[in-house]
């Protein structure tokens, strides 16, 4: 995973999530087909994350964001351009 042209799939961002969140739910989908001819769309790929986690009670949606990054860390840096996140704890749906 060290070349530019590594684009992680959905399958690969939810086993990570998966290890490092123990979601409820989740829901990773691929949406660079929709930035296609932006220029980052070469670089990496564009993904739309929703995931229910324990691990997200009592936290602000910043604290829930950092924990979504720091779970794909590797994959922020090779492969993953833009990322859009839904992160809740259970109790709200």
């Amino acid at each position: 995973m060290t070349t530019t042209s590594f684009r992680p799939t959905p399958e690969d961002i939810e086993a990570r999530l998966r290890a490092a969140l123990s979601p409820v739910s989740i829901a990773v989908q691929d949406d660079s087909h929709q930035h296609a001819g932006h220029a980052g769309a070469r670089e990496g790929g564009h993904y739309s994350v929703t995931l229910v986690s324990d691990r997200f009670t009592g936290l602000g949606r910043v604290a829930r964001h950092r924990l979504v990054y720091h779970s794909l860390a590797e994959l922020m840096l090779h492969g993953i351009h833009a990322l859009a996140i839904d992160a809740r704890a259970p109790d709200e749906g």
